[in-house]
């Protein structure tokens, strides 16, 4: 009998048939123990075997339903046709020249496709990297040069990445920051329009934030010594917080007004993961530069940094690149990712998982009222966890959940700045008998408590 393969074709069902971790897993987890750096953790100590569609198999025969996609990359599911296809092609023609080398056409495809689905009609241009904080740190690069100046504002509650000037740029210290500084300098940290726990309450948030954020940047930094604003139309570790409507309209008109380059980071929340190829669009937002990765290539490594041109050309020539950016191989799985999000319209499959969702969240919050908020857009969904009667984070509750739903087959993540919310990112292909399911899982796990 002929084995089955991972991707589309792989049984999209839930199966628990050992004790999760199993004793594959137990077994592989104590290898990794020995050979793997210990800062190197999991989420879930399963050893995955194959993977597609909503479910994740592990070498015990378990099939889990898949509410993290990777952390929102593979949104078209694990080994899509057209990203398999695409990239298994390529790999025949050949795996790597060095597109600072000698070029070779899926770089500039890719380049293309970005420039057509970026928001606005100005004149595009992209540079393709590895990883979303190599983005982010290239985006810096390139706002500096068209400038001249140094200075970086960030939000609270924001994640850019782990390199040394993204961690600068992240908000949250453990694991992210704890103890690997010095950070780099000239970054500013500003206040974030958090609707949930802004405290003259979320119908101020958008303008009391906004005033706050252009007060501290022109009184304490000086418009004029800012190069870039770096936002997250949706928050992603931060604990998917949908900045109050208004507020980055706001902040995008500042920059505009005082030679700033706005930067959206849309390296989780976009690629139709929120119902939207990108969330900035929600509010009609026009980033100068806008930094993607995750989601791009159905989980090959690929980022890219996409932006107004003569912003993009500010950069001499070799002063963007590096030996890996836009591979070929990562390319053409974009392509095939690209490709699968416009055939199966993934951008209304994300909404109908919305629309699922929040349905079933919000009866679950009325039942119980350690569920402060049920937010997020599209596939990018979360619930906030309180102590009962108050606003009060919740860490451990949240991780009891999610230990009680991994225990029954569902992967979820928490997240969140106070470890006290769950997100849900599942793969945008996901069945609703496995979307319901896993739901009901989740509710189940709360009636344990």
């Amino acid at each position: 009998m002929t084995e089955l393969s991972g991707g589309p074709a792989l049984p999209q069902e839930r199966r628990v048939v050992t004790a999760i971790p199993g004793p594959k897993s137990q077994e592989l987890w104590a290898r990794k123990q020995k050979t793997v750096a210990a800062g190197v953790g999991a989420v879930l100590p399963v050893f995955v075997k194959r993977a597609g569609g909503g479910v994740l198999e592990d070498v015990d025969g378990n099939s889990l339903i898949d509410f993290g996609s990777g952390i929102a990359v593979t949104s078209v599911g694990n080994s899509a046709e057209a990203v398999v296809r695409r990239a298994t092609a390529q790999l025949a023609d050949f795996t790597h020249t060095c597109a600072m080398v000698t070029p070779y056409e899926p770089y500039v495809e890719v380049c293309e496709q970005l420039a057509e689905l970026t928001p606005g009609d100005h004149a595009k241009k992209s540079a393709l990297f590895n990883s979303g904080a190599e983005a982010v740190e290239n985006a810096v690069k390139i706002a500096r040069a068209y400038t001249k100046r140094q200075a970086v504002v960030v939000f609270d509650h924001g994640y850019h990445g782990r390199t040394n000037l993204t961690m600068a740029l992240t908000a949250k210290n453990m694991p992210y920051k704890h103890g690997f500084g010095p950070f780099a300098p000239e970054v500013y940290r500003v206040p974030l329009a958090y609707p949930y726990r802004w405290l003259t309450g979320p119908e101020n948030c958008a303008q009391e934030a906004a005033d706050q954020v252009i007060t501290q940047i022109t009184k304490q930094i000086g418009a004029e010594n800012v190069a870039a604003i770096i936002i997250e139309p949706v928050l992603g570790e931060g604990g998917f917080i949908e900045p109050a409507k208004g507020f980055l309209p706001a902040i995008a008109n500042f920059a505009k007004e005082n030679g700033i380059v706005f930067v959206a980071d849309e390296i989780q929340s976009g690629f139709c993961r929120t119902g939207q190829w990108f969330a900035c669009e929600d509010e009609g937002v026009v980033p100068d530069l806008i930094t993607t990765a995750k989601g791009i290539a159905g989980g090959l490594p690929l980022a890219a940094v996409t932006g107004r041109a003569e912003i993009m050309d500010a950069a001499h020539a070799g002063g963007l690149g590096g030996t890996y950016g836009g591979n070929p191989v990562a390319c053409a799985a974009a392509l095939g990712s690209i490709e699968t999000m416009r055939e199966l319209d993934l951008n209304a499959k994300a909404k109908h998982i919305e629309e699922v969702m929040k349905g079933r969240l919000t009866a679950m919050q009325e039942k119980y009222d350690i569920i402060g908020e049920v937010r997020g857009r599209g596939a990018m969904i979360a619930i906030e966890l309180v102590k009962s009667g108050s606003k009060d984070p919740n860490p451990e509750v949240t991780g009891a959940l999610a230990k009680a739903c991994h225990q029954e087959g569902l992967l979820v993540l928490t997240t969140g700045t106070f470890g006290n919310v769950l997100r849900f990112l599942p793969p945008l292909v996901i069945g609703d008998d496995l979307l319901n399911e896993g739901l009901d899982i989740l509710e189940a796990a709360f009636g344990t408590l």
